[in-house]
Formats: structure tokens, C-alpha cells, sequence
């Protein structure tokens, strides 16, 4: 038999080499200029485990299963965000960009081989059921997920419309893991929100950057303008896990001036080192008409707070951090989650691709929030919110931040092993801008020049938030 794998091998790393070359990585060595030599010894070894495979395993493994497998493996062990995508995972992220797709609606990573909830998105299935960030998966129905990889998790999550799943969740902070169920549904989320809170007071939520987020919501600031100027307005990208980069440039158009910096980009390519701005260029990606031309021109310069939360990732701190360099509004709320990369979709053939990254984004000023986050410019706590909640610096394999060579040590210090708790369960989810909506309550009275307090306790105090320091 080993005579029999050591000819396999041989074969095989000519196989390997010529999968490598169909995946364009000699065309990405030869735009930076050089080639890249194949790792012989490696693909080797790899091909002599594939062979054993083949030849040993205790059942028949097609080679497709076990050449995808392999991919996956070598793109998840780079950081959390890259990724193989399947068929099926390329056709609901092509879907999803475009706000409707189905399942559960919840977005996941994967940690210690458990399905990780990094945040449930509003008005679906998981969010109605109470799910919160930092929360475990570790049963699907019957079926334990340790040892499933993040796709076949998110497929056995997929289903048709109405019918149920049971998801066995393990929550920082309470002693047992417990059941939720909960019914799939047609996922549609509606990006842009917005109401006028009373005369001349704007509310705008973002939920999620997708292709047409911008144009929505100029149409709801459109309607906001109808009765009158706005003496204030409240953009709000809590719990908003991000989304579309060129979105997240337009909506930072709308607020800032002409050919203002929204965000730069950093990677080890050409294409990778970019500096996006006000100009439609940067977020039309060429289609459609400018729907911010016809914004009524008192947006520019309106009062504005946005409100952030730990929630808040990706393309909603892009906006976050934009706004608060460039001094166009006050940050209220809580720390950021801290995604401060850039994924690049690669397709390849037969409808596949890869979910790479290539680079990480800075604000306007220079700042990294990678691993970090956007801290606001006053501190408001939510009483709803979970203290557990998932940053970005809690995923493995993150990427580290450039400009804090002291993270780890932080990290460390920040995060000590939980003691245990109360118990506590899956909660009715806040209802955004009402009444019961502490951080709402407190931009508004921001906006309106009255005391801004930090907890619900410090408000009933009389206490006033302070100035958090910047990073």
C-alpha cells in the first residue's frame, strides 16, 4: 500500500499544480511583478495524505469532496472572514447583497468548531427569538456541530419557509446550554429606516450596506425635508454588521463635503492600496443615477449624532469614523466591534469563489480600528445589551491591529475568564427609536442641548455622560 501512495503522490502534485494555476495564483504573482515558486515538499505531503485518503479512508471520498474541503481549510485558517464559497454559498451572497435571502437571519463565524453568533440582524427569526452575540451553537436539532464546517452549519440552517429548527445555545454567563426554536423564514431586510421623531427631528437606521442602500436612503432623508428643515438627525448603525464598501462610501457622501476622504485601504497590491472619496465614482461603481444630488443641501451640514454599538461593524464603522474625523457629528453609544478588514470575492470557475482578505481600511485620519473598534465620542450605555457581546478581537485568528502593538496584552487584561451569573435567557428584542430606547432618548437629548446621562441609573442621578477618550 505505501509503494502504492508514494505513486499517487508523485501524480498528484502535478494535479495539485495544475489546480493552483487554475485559481489564477500565478496571474496574482505575475501582476506583483514576480512568480511565486510552488511549495514542492508541501504539496507533497499533502498529496500523500490525499492518497491515504483515498486508498484507506473507511469509505469511498470523491475527489471534488476532499480537493473543496482542502481549499476551505487553507482560506479558514487565515483569519474569520476569509472563505471557500460553494455553488450555494457564492449564490446566497450574491442574494444576499441584494436584501432578500432565506434563513434564519443571523450572522455566524465559527469558534473553537461551535457556530459563533457575531449578530443576529433585526427584524428576523434569531433576532425575534432573543439570539445575541457571543452566543454558541453547539446543537442543530439532534445533530452536534462540532466537527461540521461553517458551510454545511449554515445549510443545515437553511430551510424551506416555516419550518422550525431547534438550535441548542451555550451564552456566557448562564450555567446550561438551552433550546431555542425557531421557524425559517424568507429573510428580507429592509436596509433604511427612518421616521420623524417630531418637527424638524430626523431619525435614519441603517441596517445593512447592500447594493441599493444609498439610494434608499436619500430617498427617506428626501422625505424627512418634506415639511421643512431638520434642526437635528440621528443616523443609527446599531447592531449593523455592515455590508457593501461602496455603500458605506455613499452614505458618508451624503453627509460630508465634495471630494472629502471617506476611507483608505491598505494591502499587500496594487488594487489593494486605495483612498475612497466623495465623488460618485467611489459609490455608484458606475451604475444607476446619483440619487445624493438631489438631497436637500441642509444635510451637509445639519446637527447629527450617530449612534453605534458593539454591534455596529465593518462598513457602519467605516461611516462611524468618517463622520466622527472629519468632526460632522457626535458618536454616541458604545465601542464598535472592530472589523478593520477588507474581503475581496474572487470568483473562480463552475460558480464558485473565494472570500479573501486583502486589505485592511483606515479612517480619514489614519486610524486602524482593526481588532480595536471606533470608541464614540460619549459613552452611553444600553441596559438591554448583553455584557458578553462578541468583538472582533474575540474571534480567533483575527488579524492584529498595526498601530497597537499592545493588543494581546490588552486583550488579555480586558477579557478574564466570565464568573458566573444569573442565568439569563433569550429576551424580547429592543424596539429601536421608542420610548424604551435609552441611547435614542439620550441623542435626542443631545440634539436638543439637555444632559446627556450614561447609564439608566446616572440618569435618574442627574449625572451627565463624559467625553470618552479618543483612540
Amino acid at each position: 500500500m505505501g509503494t502504492k501512495i508514494k505513486q499517487a503522490s508523485l501524480v498528484l502534485v502535478g494535479v495539485l499544480a495544475g489546480v493552483l494555476l487554475s485559481l489564477n495564483f500565478s496571474a496574482v504573482a505575475q501582476r506583483e511583478g514576480s512568480r511565486f515558486p510552488l511549495p514542492v515538499d508541501e504539496l507533497r505531503t499533502f498529496a500523500e495524505v490525499f492518497g491515504a485518503i483515498k486508498s484507506g479512508y473507511v469509505e469511498p471520498v470523491e475527489d471534488k469532496k476532499l480537493i473543496n474541503e482542502a481549499i476551505n481549510g487553507m482560506l479558514s485558517g487565515l483569519d474569520p472572514h476569509s472563505a471557500y464559497l460553494d455553488q450555494e454559498a457564492f449564490k446566497e451572497l450574491q442574494v444576499g447583497t441584494q436584501g432578500e435571502f432565506g434563513g434564519l437571519g443571523i450572522e455566524v463565524g465559527m469558534e473553537d468548531g461551535f457556530v459563533k453568533v457575531v449578530s443576529p440582524i433585526e427584524d428576523t427569526p434569531a433576532y425575534r427569538a432573543g439570539l445575541k452575540s457571543g452566543d454558541l451553537i453547539i446543537k442543530l436539532d439532534d445533530t452536534p456541530v462540532k466537527g461540521m464546517s461553517l458551510n454545511d452549519a449554515v445549510k443545515r440552517m437553511r430551510g424551506k419557509p416555516k419550518a422550525p429548527i431547534r438550535i441548542t445555545i451555550v451564552r456566557k454567563g448562564v450555567e446550561n446550554p438551552f433550546e431555542v426554536t425557531l421557524i425559517r423564514d424568507v429573510i428580507q431586510v429592509q436596509s433604511v429606516k427612518s421616521k420623524l421623531i417630531e418637527p424638524g427631528y430626523g431619525w435614519v437606521r441603517v441596517s445593512q450596506f447592500q447594493e441599493h442602500t444609498v439610494e434608499t436612503m436619500a430617498r427617506h432623508i428626501t422625505a424627512l425635508y418634506k415639511d421643512g428643515p431638520l434642526k437635528g438627525l440621528i443616523l443609527d448603525l446599531r447592531n449593523d454588521p455592515g455590508g457593501l464598501l461602496n455603500g458605506a462610501v455613499g452614505v458618508s457622501a451624503a453627509f460630508l463635503p465634495n471630494n472629502a476622504l471617506v476611507v483608505s485601504t491598505d494591502g499587500r497590491t496594487e488594487d489593494a492600496k486605495r483612498k475612497f472619496t466623495v465623488t460618485p465614482d467611489d459609490y455608484l461603481r458606475g451604475r444607476g443615477e446619483d440619487m445624493l444630488k438631489t438631497l436637500p443641501a441642509g444635510v451637509k451640514n445639519v446637527p447629527m449624532v450617530v449612534l453605534v454599538n458593539g454591534g455596529s461593524a465593518s462598513a457602519s464603522e467605516i461611516v462611524a469614523g468618517a463622520l466622527q474625523d472629519h468632526k460632522r457629528a457626535t458618536l454616541i453609544g458604545t465601542q464598535t466591534f472592530g472589523k478593520g478588514s477588507v474581503q475581496t470575492i474572487m470568483p473562480l470557475g463552475n460558480n464558485t469563489a473565494i472570500k479573501l482578505t486583502t486589505a485592511r481600511y483606515y479612517t480619514p485620519s489614519g486610524r486602524s480600528i482593526q481588532a480595536k473598534g471606533i470608541v464614540p465620542d460619549m459613552i452611553v450605555e444600553d441596559p438591554t445589551a448583553s455584557s458578553n457581546r462578541l468583538r472582533e478581537a474575540d474571534l480567533d485568528k483575527h488579524l492584529v491591529n498595526p498601530q497597537d502593538e499592545k493588543e494581546k496584552a490588552a486583550a488579555a487584561a480586558n477579557n478574564p475568564a466570565p464568573a458566573k451569573s444569573a442565568e439569563e435567557k433569550p429576551a424580547a428584542p429592543l424596539e429601536f427609536a421608542t420610548e424604551k430606547d435609552f441611547q435614542f432618548q439620550q441623542a435626542i437629548n443631545f440634539l436638543k442641548g439637555k444632559p446627556v446621562a450614561k447609564t439608566l441609573q446616572s440618569a435618574s442621578a442627574g449625572e451627565p455622560a463624559k467625553p470618552a477618550a479618543s483612540n
